[in-house]
């Protein structure tokens, strides 16, 4: 499994990182301390998560590489992703889209960084 990032999309969240952060993938699902939402729906739903390496990141036990470092998620939503990945912005939007070989598996990519204040 494997995420590659387009240019807006590395500088939109690097711009955001630093050696003392990791970046979640977190499944929407209601579970855990950063999924916000739980909601009863049809389209699969993630969002990309900044957190300081010493707040809690329980539940997030696998990794997935990409081309600016692994993206930690949640072992069980890997069933919901594919094998070779990419994330785009969409500079018009300026939101960010999760692709994967068969299509879009989510065309509105959740950004928070917990971090901020």
């Amino acid at each position: 499994m494997k995420i590659t990032l387009d240019e807006g999309a590395k500088a939109k969240i690097t711009a955001h990182l630093s050696p003392d952060k990791l970046v979640l993938l977190t499944f929407e699902d209601g579970v855990g301390a950063y999924s916000q939402h739980a909601m009863i729906h049809m389209q699969t739903q993630f969002s990309i998560n900044i957190i300081s390496k010493d707040m809690d990141k329980a539940g997030y036990d696998e990794t997935i590489p990409t081309n600016i470092g692994d993206f930690w998620i949640k072992g069980y939503s890997k069933e919901d992703l594919q094998e070779l990945m990419t994330i785009k912005l969409n500079q018009r939007l300026d939101n960010l889209i999760l692709s994967g070989e068969v299509g879009v598996i989510d065309d509105n990519l959740g950004f928070i960084d917990f971090t901020e204040k």
